[in-house]
C-alpha cells in the first residue's frame, strides 16, 4: 500500500519538508518543539525547514500566547500545502457516473453535455466582443485555470496550437469517452469562428493533449 510519503507530488520534496508537513498533516498544527520530537531531530533543524516551507508558501504560522515565556508559533498548511496530498476525486467521479450505468449510459452523456453548457456559459463573458487572436489567448487562460496547464503558440501559416500538459479529469476521461469528446466541443463551440481540431490524445499515449485551432474563410 502507498504511504503519505511515497505518494506524488510530495515524493518530490526534500525528505525532512515532506516528514514536517505529513507530520502537521496528522497531527494538526504544530510548534517547532512538537515537530522536532515527532521527527527525532533538532528544533533547529525544523525550525530551518520550516522557513523554507513558508517561502515556498505550504506553510503559515501564528502565535500561541497560552502560558507564561516567549509565544510560540504553531504551524498550519496551506491550501497549497493541502493540494500537495493525494485527492481521489476521479476515482470518486468514475464511480458515481458507473452508478448511473457507465460509458454506454444516456444519462452521463447528458451530465457531460450539462457540464459543457455550464463551461461554455460561464466563459462566454470573457470571450465576448474580442477578436479570433484574443479569444484563442483568452480560451487558453481558462483552460490553465481549470486545472489543464495550457499554453497557446503560433503556427505557421496562421492559426494556433493550444496544448494542454495536464488533465484535469484523466482518470474519468481514461473511462468515459465522452470527457474528452466533451472537452473538444466546449473549445469548438467557445471558438465559432474556427476550425478545431485535436492532433495529440492523452489517452491515445501521447504526452500531451493539443489542438490545432484555424480561422474559418
Amino acid at each position: 500500500m502507498t504511504s503519505e510519503l511515497d505518494a506524488a507530488p510530495l515524493a518530490s520534496l526534500p525528505t525532512t519538508r515532506r516528514a514536517i508537513l505529513v507530520s502537521i498533516k496528522r497531527a494538526g498544527a504544530s510548534t517547532a518543539a512538537e515537530l522536532a520530537s515527532r521527527l527525532g531531530i533538532t528544533p533547529a533543524a525544523v525550525r530551518q525547514q520550516l522557513h523554507r516551507l513558508g517561502e515556498d508558501g505550504l506553510v503559515v504560522h501564528r502565535p500561541e500566547t497560552d502560558g507564561p515565556g516567549r509565544p510560540a508559533h504553531r504551524y498550519e498548511l496551506t491550501p497549497a500545502a493541502e493540494a500537495l496530498f493525494p485527492k481521489r476525486y476521479g476515482d470518486l467521479t468514475a464511480e458515481l457516473l458507473g452508478y448511473l450505468g457507465g460509458p454506454e449510459s444516456d444519462e452521463v452523456d447528458r451530465l457531460f453535455e450539462r457540464r459543457g453548457r455550464r463551461r461554455l456559459e460561464a466563459a462566454a463573458p470573457r470571450l465576448a466582443e474580442r477578436t479570433l487572436d484574443a479569444q484563442v489567448a483568452e480560451l487558453t487562460s481558462i483552460l490553465d485555470e481549470d486545472g489543464y496547464l495550457a499554453d497557446v503558440e503560433a503556427l505557421e501559416g496562421g492559426g494556433w496550437r493550444i496544448t494542454e500538459h495536464n488533465c484535469a479529469i484523466l482518470t474519468v476521461a481514461s473511462g468515459y469517452a465522452q470527457a474528452c469528446s466533451s472537452e473538444l466541443a466546449f473549445i469548438r463551440a467557445a471558438l465559432p469562428g474556427a476550425s478545431v481540431a485535436r492532433v495529440a490524445h492523452l489517452v491515445d499515449g501521447a504526452h500531451v493533449c493539443a489542438y490545432e485551432v484555424r480561422p474559418l474563410p
